[in-house]
């Protein structure tokens, strides 16, 4: 398949295609079309004596001083290099492509009025790999991303830096990189500096980065819990259909449907049924209800995040050969939110993980304590649950809502504003730190069900428990664990476990 820009609809499949190479992406004629009208309007708006604002005005408490046509193209320079404030470490390549590849598909829809040639040199960028270094510091998230879509565009000017294809984390100025490729810096006209910096293409590429994450880490989380469970040898009554079909929640009855295709052909759970447990534990049982409840928000970062990645978000809005709507559609707000609710989502994940790790290590129900059975030389797994403890309490802390909070800024001209930067940084964050908990649930449960042998678990259990043991053996005695814990991380980071079974 073949995206276009400004035309076709993108969803989290097709952005990571593009990201990837696995998908083509062009402007087709009907874009070109578009982008042509538009740049048509916002010059004859430029030539004007009607004062418009971001076309012949200044920016910001400046809107109401006027620009002549003389002056317009030193003020959108202007404007990049003033507003490239950001500070702290560069986010990762990933994500400031991500944030090109965004940001052509919203100028590409023919209301922001930026010329073509802007738009194909964008294009060259990403043909060629190079990648602009963005800082990780620095946005409000209104009037949208200005810092760090500054430095996204600065080498557009012959400024800023790219990074180097050829020895990652390794920068080179882009003037530098621009000559090697024959590229001349460009000079911005009328409103386009003003298209560039205006938008949420940074909380959005942190929304995708961690909505493509999150995906396989609810999936993985599952998977673990089940294991965990056939370590305990619980019970399969709390995720019956029957159960949920009263209260369904679609991720609920998602997430139950999941744990029953575990459990499917289980000797060591059939074995449950002899046992006289009445019930198990929460972190066990409520499975469904609160990796559910991770689900949902995730769905819902999912659908609003889709929405923006096919929004137009700079300001003003050209509508019109005579009129452009200056509004506040670059606020981040809508993601903001639902990025601080997907943050809990994700520690919430975290949570119920460390209680099954230290649920597995209390020697109940046939296992030795401290998942070793030479206790008392041996402290066998105990130390490695003070980890996700540290990691989960971490994650708590992280879930702090940015988007609960303003700080005024441009002379109050910008008096609320979203945040929403920090909340997607945090959220990845968040999710960096809960690979690392659910490597260490892994590791414990991978362990409980070695203490269940002769049973057999089910083929997809059985599948994922030989994924670990090819890394790392069943411990017998103690020996420095720190090698295994960070092989199951690789493990989790390489999305190796099989995560989902045919239902």
């Amino acid at each position: 398949m073949t995206f276009k820009y400004g035309i076709d609809r993108l969803d989290l499949d097709i952005v990571n295609g593009i990201a990837n190479g696995s998908i083509e992406a062009e402007l087709c004629q009907e874009a070109l079309n578009n982008i042509k009208v538009s740049r048509e309007r916002v010059e004859k708006m430029a030539a004007s004596d009607k004062a418009v604002y971001g076309i012949n005005t200044g920016f910001g408490p400046l809107c109401d001083t006027q620009i002549t046509p003389e002056e317009t193209n030193l003020l959108q320079k202007n404007l990049l290099i003033t507003h490239a404030v950001g500070v702290g470490e560069p986010i990762a390549k990933a994500i400031s492509k991500l944030m090109l590849i965004t940001k052509v598909h919203a100028l590409s829809q023919g209301f922001s009025g930026i010329r073509l040639e802007t738009v194909e040199r964008m294009l060259a960028f990403l043909e060629l790999d190079l990648i602009p270094v963005v800082p990780e510091q620095g946005s409000v998230g209104a009037s949208g991303d200005l810092a760090p879509l500054s430095h996204l565009f600065l080498p557009l000017l012959g400024e800023g830096e790219f990074w180097d294809k050829k020895e990652e984390g390794k920068t080179i100025p882009a003037a530098e990189l621009l000559a090697e490729h024959g590229l001349a810096p460009m000079e911005l006209h009328a409103k386009e500096g003003l298209a560039l910096i205006n938008g949420t293409q940074f909380i959005l590429s942190h929304a995708i980065t961690g909505l493509t994450k999150m995906r396989y880490l609810l999936d993985l989380a599952d998977l673990t819990g089940a294991m965990s469970i056939e370590g305990m040898q619980g019970s399969e009554s709390p995720f019956r259909e029957e159960l949920h079909a009263t209260r369904p929640f679609p991720g609920n009855v998602e997430v139950a449907a999941r744990m029953r295709s575990f459990f499917k052909g289980s000797q060591n759970m059939a074995d449950h049924e002899e046992c006289d447990r009445v019930q198990d534990p929460y972190s066990l049982r409520c499975i469904p209800q609160v990796h559910g409840a991770s689900r949902n928000a995730y769905n819902h970062l999912k659908e609003l995040a889709e929405i923006e990645m096919n929004s137009v978000t700079d300001n003003p809005i050209v509508i019109s050969s005579e009129e452009a709507i200056s509004g506040g559609s670059f606020h981040g707000q809508p993601l903001a939110m639902v990025l601080d609710y997907t943050s809990i989502a994700a520690a919430e994940l975290g949570n119920i993980s460390d209680r099954r790790c230290y649920l597995l290590l209390e020697g109940l129900h046939g296992l030795p304590r401290l998942l070793t059975s030479s206790g008392g030389l041996n402290s066998g797994m105990m130390i490695p649950q003070y980890a996700t403890a540290a990691l989960v309490t971490e994650n708590k802390s992280l879930c702090f809502p940015p988007s609960a909070d303003s700080v005024p800024t441009s002379m109050g001209q910008e008096d609320h504003v979203s945040m929403g930067s920090i909340s997607g940084r945090k959220l990845n964050q968040i999710l960096g730190n809960l690979e690392k908990i659910l490597a260490i649930e892994l590791m414990y449960a991978a362990q409980a069900v070695d203490f269940r042998r002769p049973n057999k678990c089910s083929d997809i259990i059985e599948l994922n428990h030989q994924v670990i043991r090819e890394k790392v053996a069943k411990l017998e005695e103690d020996r420095l664990l720190k090698p295994d814990i960070d092989a199951i991380i690789a493990l989790v980071k390489s999305q190796a476990f099989t995560v989902s079974v045919e239902r």
